[in-house]
């Protein structure tokens, strides 16, 4: 409905066989009662950089791009009852929320994945770090309020990865028949975008003469790492 609060909302997800990720009603499912004071999306890019002996000033060259971060700002849980809809105990909501993002799921071996929402952000990832800082006490010592700094780190399926990946892209593995007038360093170039991966190349072919090809023969070019 137009004007009302969009509150955030952290959901498990599962991994169908073709790689699609989709909530799944089975498992846990967190509900924001006060929303973070805003949040961080980080996007990066790796570069590599090839030096050699006596040179300087190489350029550096694309490796890859890193998996997109998400951390929430001072996501409050309040169990004072001032908060409408604030009935639960603040160790349950914390609860509640380790449940949902961070308990080891034992069927897969790992943490969960989840599906982040708030507002138009749809993020799904894996939590990386999540962190409780308690600021409001009964009498008796029961906490009454949480602040909570959480991250997460981008998760993509194998199936995703591969699809958004082109088939002349360095992080796929290419085997190459060799023409006549193909040297190595060309062909390093054509597929890298750079000559120096030729000693690289020769080694994981075994060639222990690369500047001598021979037209038919067929070469492998691993990925970069």
């Amino acid at each position: 409905m137009a004007g009302e609060k969009a509150l955030l909302k952290i959901s498990g997800c599962s991994v169908s066989k073709s790689g699609k990720i989709s909530v799944d009603g089975s498992r846990p499912v967190f509900k924001a009662l006060i929303n973070p004071s805003g949040y961080d999306h980080e996007c990066s890019v790796r570069y590599s950089k090839n030096e050699s002996l006596g040179q300087s000033g190489d350029e550096a060259k694309f490796h890859a791009v890193q998996p997109e971060k998400l951390s929430l700002k001072a996501l409050v849980l309040d169990g004072t009852g001032a908060v409408p809809g604030s009935k639960l105990p603040v160790k349950q909501q914390v609860e509640s929320l380790r449940n949902t993002v961070y308990a080891y799921v034992g069927t897969k071996h790992e943490t969960p994945i989840v599906q982040v929402v708030w507002g138009s952000l749809m993020f799904y990832g894996r939590a990386e770090s999540l962190k409780f800082e308690y600021t409001l006490f009964a009498p008796n010592g029961e906490p009454l309020r949480a602040k909570t700094s959480l991250s997460f780190v981008e998760y993509q399926s194998a199936a995703e990865e591969v699809k958004q990946k082109s088939a002349s892209s360095p992080d796929l593995t290419h085997l190459v028949l060799v023409k006549a007038g193909d040297t190595l360093p060309l062909l390093c170039e054509r597929i890298y975008r750079d000559p120096l991966y030729h000693l690289e190349v020769a080694r994981v072919n075994g060639l222990t003469l690369p500047r001598q090809l021979e037209p038919g023969m067929s070469l492998r070019f691993p990925p970069l790492f």
